[in-house]
């Protein structure tokens, strides 16, 4: 009986020495040996590779200061759950990641709270009046799902909240947590580059004025260096000479790493078109945004009646060797933005409501790419449609497209208000929306691969072998974007101060629409050197609870909730009590 106790007590006391061992060399491994296990089955705290390279090259403390504390609603708590979580999840790979979690309304004095709103508007934070339903009834709420954050001295805010027309709100939430590695990674990298990569807007062609590209202007210059260049023929306004080469050849590369054209009204040159071409052969990065028809608004304030009429630019033919094809048609969608229009009066007063224009679709991504993927719905003003044409060596991957409810208008096309007396409670509604049956109708589309050029042959062989030209048949492998519509990248100016407005916003109805964010998705995409830009597609899968079974049954789920557990560990503890005395206790004879 004693040998046994003995015999029991010393392999008890080899176990706890040899767990004693395992723990101190798993601490002392872990030291050296740096790894997570993600168990989830999206991988949502696995971050991306270009994520942890940018972190682990952080030399300097970046500290966020999230403005998520306080008493929400259980989405809202998921939101700053996650946030924490993916701070804390690049705070493992960097030393040089800090956070703090605040509640801007936890002062109990309401002019202190006001101080600090005002001053979180100013910094750029976007407040969002919540509304909270309870029993007792609704409540407004106001807080800013957003984080200041700082690097040296620069600093700069980033909402959280990626908001999106006609969505959920547990959607606009889950598709916030999804854009969160991406949304808190490239603050990191706006605030952390040291060189900055060159865009340009093209000029000299009636392109949009600086005036109207103002808003997404300011907004690419804080990642890159924006130029407006004027091509004027002269081979060397995008590219440069930089050396030569072991042979003796000079080496000629592109001033600018991508270039944006954004809705030309007149005729291009051929030679502008070679110096486009040759731009795109030496590996740059253009976005085109082309209206192939003419309308505009501007003649609509005096009279109800204007015209469409098809624009030929001389750029048809280096669209097709590209492999797309602009399509002279308006696009006329049921899926549009409404606008004010008088439609009688009330005593010696003008009647004024908002009614669908639809030749202002309001558009969506047609696919998962990284440059819509989770992307708001964009706005447009008289946009066209496109196709693509086979090309060999490209892919083409469609971006935007209008609802299914469509239909399209081949110039000279007679636009007249009197189209806005069809709406959903008109008497002719019905037989006026059937004529809206056409698929989606494709808007924009990134076209990757290795170009051709438009000129292959068709220059002389003493310029074609001309050192100082450098004239290339077919690119390395590059990208482009095609949007017919050149009013998606123009802000509105204020109707009466004329001052540009953000880009995406409609100051008619108030809301905000997602240009912004395609065009600083498509640059990124066409320029993004660290791969942060593929984040985007990550997607997590929404495992929401009923909430009228889950009201009818909330007792019984407390109940379970609350006792199961308890079970559960009173019957493992009876099952080994009950196995050490079978084993353990001897039975008296």
């Amino acid at each position: 009986m004693k040998t046994k106790s003995n015999l029991y007590k010393r392999n008890n006391l080899i176990q706890l020495v040899y767990g004693l061992v395992i723990i101190v060399a798993v601490n002392i491994i872990s030291n050296y040996v740096f790894t997570r296990i993600d168990l989830t089955s999206e991988k949502r705290y696995t971050l991306a590779p270009a994520t942890k390279d940018m972190l682990k090259n952080l030399d300097e403390y970046v500290f966020f200061k999230v403005y998520l504390e306080g008493d929400f609603p259980a989405g809202f708590k998921r939101l700053r759950n996650e946030t924490r979580e993916m701070l804390n999840e690049f705070r493992a790979y960097s030393r040089f990641v800090e956070f703090e979690f605040v509640d801007p309304s936890e002062s109990s004095d309401e002019k202190e709270r006001n101080k600090v709103y005002e001053l979180l508007v100013e910094k750029g934070l976007q407040p969002t009046n919540l509304k909270v339903n309870e029993k007792e009834g609704n409540s407004e709420q106001l807080i800013f799902p957003g984080a200041i954050v700082s690097y040296l001295n620069n600093e700069s805010a980033v909402d959280l909240l990626k908001t999106r027309l006609g969505m959920p709100p547990e959607e606009v939430l889950n598709s916030s947590i999804e854009n969160l590695e991406f949304t808190l990674a490239s603050v990191i990298r706006q605030l952390a580059v040291k060189t900055r990569p060159a865009v340009a807007f093209i000029e000299g062609h009636g392109e949009l004025s600086k005036i109207e590209t103002a808003d997404i202007g300011n907004a690419l210059a804080e990642y890159y260096r924006v130029e407006r260049v004027r091509m004027n023929k002269q081979l060397g306004s995008l590219t440069d000479f930089k050396s030569y080469d072991s042979t003796g050849r000079i080496i000629i590369r592109n001033k600018y790493d991508a270039i944006i054209i954004a809705k030309p009204d007149s005729s291009f040159s051929e030679k502008d078109k070679f110096i486009l071409d040759q731009y795109l052969m030496r590996g740059g990065k253009i976005i085109w945004f082309f209206d192939p028809v003419y309308a505009t608004m501007d003649s609509l304030q005096q009279t109800r009646t204007t015209l469409g009429f098809g624009m030929d630019l001389n750029l048809d033919d280096l669209f097709f060797k590209y492999g797309v094809r602009f399509n002279q048609e308006l696009l006329l969608d049921l899926n549009a933005r409404p606008i004010p229009i008088v439609t009688g009066m009330v005593g010696d007063q003008p009647k004024q409501e908002f009614l669908p224009w639809y030749y202002f679709p309001v558009i969506s991504a047609s696919s998962k790419h990284p440059i819509v993927n989770n992307l708001n719905s964009i706005m447009t003003d008289f946009p066209c449609t496109l196709d693509t044409v086979a090309a060999a060596g490209l892919k083409k991957t469609s971006l935007l497209a209008s609802s299914s409810y469509s239909r399209v208008a081949k110039p000279p096309v007679l636009i007249d208000l009197q189209m806005m007396d069809n709406y959903p409670k008109s008497p002719r509604w019905n037989q006026f929306a059937s004529t809206f049956n056409l698929p989606p109708q494709m808007v924009a589309v990134l076209v990757e691969g290795s170009f051709k050029s438009l000129f292959a042959n068709r220059i002389p062989p003493q310029l074609a072998n001309n050192d100082s030209i450098g004239f290339k048949t077919e690119s390395k492998e590059t990208s482009q974007i095609f949007v017919s519509d050149g009013d998606i990248v123009r802000n509105q100016l204020h109707y009466s101060k004329g001052y540009p407005l953000p880009l995406g916003f409609d100051q008619f109805t108030r809301e905000n629409f997602g240009n912004k964010d395609f065009v600083l998705n498509a640059m990124n995409y066409l320029i993004d050197e660290d791969g942060l830009i593929s984040i985007r597609s990550r997607e997590i899968k929404i495992r929401l609870l009923d909430k009228n079974r889950l009201d009818k049954k909330m007792v019984w789920v407390k109940t379970i909730n609350v006792l199961v557990p308890v079970l559960i560990i009173a019957l493992f503890g009876f099952i080994l009590q009950w196995r050490r005395r079978r084993k353990f206790v001897v039975k008296r004879k």
